[in-house]
């Protein structure tokens, strides 16, 4: 198998591991966390904090760079301006990561340990990217 492969897939299963580590894959976990106002669980600020402190070390050597490893550029944002639909996908994904406990990366991920509860929250993922697929991508 190629490096092509083999980095992305190791890249992947590290970051699961990496969830699942940190508690991103326990909707309770989750919950408790954006309960400020109840019984806040503090945990996972450390999480992202380390997920924060990682990029800003990364984003420091993407300039020095000429591409990366296995693409011939990279894929930065090119925009900064805050549009209706990114505001309405943000307002979702913070619905949805609230009601469920879980966000895309640790809903893909809890599907090798739980895939009964988390397979609900996956195909409705799936359903709503194709449906913004369909209703804006003409």
């Amino acid at each position: 198998m190629s490096a092509r492969i083999l980095v992305p897939a190791a890249s992947g299963i590290l970051f699961g591991a990496g969830l699942a580590l940190g508690g991103m894959t326990n909707p309770a976990r989750v919950r408790g966390f954006l309960d400020v106002f109840g019984d806040w669980d503090p945990t996972l600020a450390f999480v992202m904090g380390g997920a924060v402190l990682v990029m800003a070390i990364a984003w420091r050597f993407i300039p020095k760079m000429a591409h990366p490893l296995f693409a011939s550029g990279f894929s930065l944002p090119e925009r900064s301006d805050l549009t209706p639909h990114l505001l309405i996908g943000a307002g979702l994904f913070g619905i949805g990561w609230g009601l469920a406990g879980l966000c895309p990366g640790p809903g893909f991920a809890i599907l090798l340990v739980a895939p009964a509860e988390a397979l609900v929250f996956v195909a409705a993922l799936l359903s709503g990217m194709v449906l913004h697929r369909v209703a804006f991508d003409r």
